[in-house]
């Protein structure tokens, strides 16, 4: 899906406020299918972020969060500020880190799979026990494997627009488990969705985000 991304200068009690912009995807609606359709593509990036989007612009505009990034309102925000900022934040990253299956790795490497490894004993442990903790996780949300700032890796399942930065924590790998994000195409089975999207995590995305934190 291709969006014409283009910063709009509101003035607000005088204060500058450039508007966030839905960020486009970073591959055609279609490539990662058959684990994620089109159509999912078209409602939970196009329509679902795009409401998180609209909302924020709503929001922020004459508040001390004017002018802030997502990662920003996500760390210090609340409420209605907090819902849409974080959720904006937590799809970008979402969308960010899949890659067509085709061209997929099916695991990590270097820095990122020597710390997995220390931390879960194996590769496979950790995808176990990160798919218990979004299997466990009752009603919307999302999943987070992280990186403290000591190294340590965390695998935690959070509510809502959660994410790991309050807790001062970088986000490495995020699973949405709203069931927009499934629905259309895996209906009530969570389970199936959540083995698939395995096929196309993009390791190397994940690898910068480890290294570059």
């Amino acid at each position: 899906m291709k969006k014409t991304v283009i910063l709009f200068l509101l003035m607000c009690g005088g204060t500058a406020y450039a508007q966030t912009v839905l960020r486009p995807l970073p591959y055609a609606a279609d490539a990662l299918e058959p684990v994620m359709s089109r159509e999912t593509l078209e409602y939970h990036h196009g329509k679902h972020v795009q409401t998180y989007v609209d909302n924020i612009n709503r929001l922020v505009p004459g508040t001390l969060f004017a002018g802030r990034s997502m990662e920003y309102i996500s760390k210090y925000a609340d409420g209605a500020i907090f819902n849409n900022g974080a959720q904006i934040y937590n799809h970008q990253l979402f969308f960010d880190g899949f890659a067509p299956e085709s061209i997929a790795r099916q695991i990590p490497a270097g820095p990122l799979l020597a710390a997995i490894i220390c931390d879960f004993g194996t590769f496979e442990n950790f995808r176990k026990e990160f798919t218990a903790s979004a299997s466990n996780l009752f009603g919307s949300g999302w999943t987070w494997l992280s990186v403290d700032p000591s190294g340590k890796l965390h695998i935690a399942s959070y509510p809502n627009a959660g994410n790991p930065l309050k807790e001062g924590n970088t986000p490495l790998v995020g699973f949405d488990i709203w069931e927009h994000s499934y629905y259309i195409d895996y209906r009530n089975k969570k389970a199936d969705y959540l083995k698939n999207l395995w096929r196309i995590v993009d390791w190397k995305v994940v690898e910068s985000r480890y290294e570059n934190r």
